[in-house]
């Protein structure tokens, strides 16, 4: 495109869901509170891992890495969702939209392997359960943890190196209320076949390799649930499962929906709304789920704050 004469543009001002004015009071209220309720259940869940020495095991530390991961992922763009909630002129820099698109899909990537790792713990927990000390030691959890964080760093560096030197010059106003791929490349003035072709595949890859890792280990359990002879083995084996299968499900279900298609079927309206799911609503199921079906962590919490309680009645007395 020839972009002689144009005005590059320097900033881009999200729209959000300005199409409903009636409503956005009412959404900034409901955005406002699924996010405290997401920060405040997931940091719970940190603390609580870091605390309770009992839970010092690869499938609480993996849920660790979850919920500091979810802290992140929801800060990178629930913030200026609430912002465009509250006023019609909400603007980001281009430099600051890169940053904003490389950290959003760095930490979305980043979840898609831990949900991977963690599908994977539990078939070793339930299927191999004998070699599964050594197996899933902390060291090799560790490194899964590890490897789950570079991996997902790593895979949008490519697409955002070359949406670093695209040109806009204008419209600059973005249909969106984060800036994802599409409402990006749809503002551009250059050539964006190589940018949309290397992040779709990069996308692609790593959502349906890591759903197809996930699934096939939950496909293995189910068989080992079935040939238990136990009925209530059955039920509480399906149980330690059930929780982290719905987040998947969920989770792999809006983002497949989201960005495994051709871009050209990118429908702006639809998009905003299912990526409140996977930016908003699947940060506060994490730490609703593990908390409230969750035997141990439960416990665990119960044991951690009568002892907080006590130290601090007796700081009380003390002073």
């Amino acid at each position: 495109m020839d972009v002689t004469n144009q005005t590059t543009v320097t900033e881009f001002i999200f729209l959000g869901f300005s199409g409903i004015p009636q409503l956005r009071l009412t959404l900034f209220v409901m955005f406002l509170i699924v996010y405290l309720l997401s920060l405040t259940g997931n940091t719970l869940i940190i603390f609580i891992v870091l605390m309770d020495s009992t839970l010092q095991t690869p499938m609480y530390i993996f849920l660790g890495n979850l919920s500091f991961l979810e802290i992140w992922y929801t800060t990178a763009t629930v913030p200026k969702l609430l912002a465009t909630c509250l006023s019609q002129f909400v603007t980001i820099s281009v430099s600051g939209c890169i940053t904003q698109y490389y950290f959003f899909f760095s930490m979305g990537a980043t979840e898609c392997i831990l949900l991977a790792v963690m599908a994977y713990d539990r078939y070793l927990a339930i299927c191999n359960p004998l070699r599964y000390p050594l197996l899933m030691s902390l060291q090799i959890c560790m490194r899964f943890s590890a490897g789950s964080w570079i991996g997902g760093f790593i895979a949008p560096i490519l697409p955002t190196v070359l949406i670093s030197y695209l040109k806009f010059c204008g419209p600059q106003k973005i249909n969106h209320f984060f800036c994802d791929s599409d409402p990006i490349f749809k503002l551009s003035c250059s050539d964006t076949f190589l940018a949309e072709a290397l992040g779709y595949t990069c996308s692609s890859v790593v959502i349906l390799s890591s759903f197809l890792l996930t699934m096939s280990s939950y496909g293995h359990i189910v068989l080992t649930i079935i040939r238990l002879s136990s009925r209530e083995a059955q039920k509480k084996t399906f149980s330690t499962c059930a929780s982290h299968l719905t987040l998947v499900t969920i989770y792999y279900g809006t983002i497949i929906f989201a960005y495994v298609r051709p871009p050209a079927k990118y429908n702006f309206t639809i998009g905003k709304v299912v990526s409140v799911f996977y930016c908003v609503v699947t940060p506060l199921v994490n730490p609703l789920i593990y908390t409230l079906r969750n035997k141990d962590v439960k416990k665990a919490f119960k044991k951690t704050l009568a002892r907080k309680t006590l130290l601090w009645a007796r700081n009380i007395q003390d002073f």
